[in-house]
């Protein structure tokens, strides 16, 4: 059995169905984060592990310890949550210890406890310093050493991320992952944002409407999105209209109109070419720059088709230009119908 195992955990709030009937098995150490647009649930199953929401139905195991009705303080996992809830009077180093002074730990054995946490953050130097005097990703390792220095079963981390700028953002996700690698800690972590899920997530769990989808390594869950909704949530894709050949094998139609197949193609599988060349001609509508790649919007016969192509160093296409299109044809991917409407 799982470490962590939910069986048929469900939701509802009078005739609103929040979660339905979800499966998950997380192996102990492993780091997985519930994906999905808000309101699709994700939260609210991290709430009803936490105990802070009561489950309708279904059952929550730890460890193969039955805690599905078990009060918050007993289950002793670690939580942190999107606002990081620190104490504004108390220092880094009391905001730490204060889940280890509630427990009655000896005060010796806290100040180890502490000491090692602050290492394991990086925040030693800033022990006696006070929320309002540190940045935005010192709060976040804070709110995470506070967590961890009970040495929960689980650590259960709310959106950790959404309060950062930009740049620090990514920062944290390999921060967040460097100190999980560290303790060696089973981790589930909500978030919205699909490249924090598929950088840091040993496993990636899509959330639509209530209902797991698609639970999936990153690699996979990109490279084969299950439903249009993955497909167009999990990065960019450019859905067309196909049919399979007569060898059985899908194929975009090339002319417009509905296909036999929704399929699938990432922008970064399609080659630029000059015109008249490749399968597919077109004409550049817009281009954007984002520094490591450049992002073309393309007219073509078959409606507009984004396409990605590395910075390369070479100038840039100019709107209005002739292009060709290419990609390889095992790189299309068969979508099925979204499961769920929400």
């Amino acid at each position: 059995m799982a470490f962590l195992q939910l069986n048929a955990l469900s939701k509802r709030y009078g005739a609103v169905d929040a979660v339905v009937a979800t499966d998950l098995a997380v192996e102990k150490g492993e780091f997985v984060s519930l994906l999905g647009p808000s309101g699709c649930g994700k939260t609210t199953t991290l709430q009803m592990i936490a105990g802070f929401v009561d489950v309708s139905a279904g059952q929550i195991l730890l460890d193969g310890r039955d805690i599905t009705r078990a009060k918050p303080a007993s289950r002793g996992l670690g939580v942190v949550f999107q606002s990081y809830a620190l104490f504004p009077h108390m220092t880094v180093r009391d905001n730490i210890a204060f889940g280890l002074k509630m427990r009655k730990v000896p005060a010796a054995e806290i100040a180890a406890k502490v000491k090692t946490v602050l290492e394991l953050v990086r925040l030693a130097p800033h022990a006696d310093r006070y929320p309002r005097e540190l940045s935005g990703g010192q709060r976040q390792r804070v709110a995470l050493a506070r967590a961890l220095v009970i040495e929960p079963p689980v650590l259960l981390l709310d959106e950790p991320l959404s309060n950062l700028d930009a740049n620090l953002r990514e920062e944290m996700q390999f921060e967040i992952r460097r100190i999980q690698h560290a303790v060696g800690i089973t981790t589930l972590m909500v978030t919205h944002d699909q490249a924090e899920a598929l950088s840091i997530s040993d496993r990636v769990v899509v959330m639509q409407a209530g209902r797991v989808t698609q639970i999936d390594v990153p690699y996979k869950l990109y490279e084969h999105p299950r439903t249009r909704f993955i497909s167009d949530f999990v990065g960019k894709a450019n859905l067309l209209a196909g049919d399979y050949d007569a060898r059985g094998i899908p194929q975009v139609r090339h002319a417009a109109g509905d296909g036999e197949l929704v399929l699938s193609l990432r922008p970064e599988k399609i080659q630029l070419l000059g015109a008249s060349e490749g399968r597919l001609q077109g004409q550049v509508l817009d281009r954007y720059f984002f520094g490591s790649q450049w992002l073309y919007r393309i007219h073509t016969a078959l409606g507009e088709i984004t396409v990605v192509r590395s910075n390369d160093g070479s100038a840039p296409l100019g709107c209005g230009a002739a292009v060709g299109l290419d990609w390889q044809a095992e790189l299309l991917r068969v979508l099925t119908a979204d499961e769920v409407h929400p």
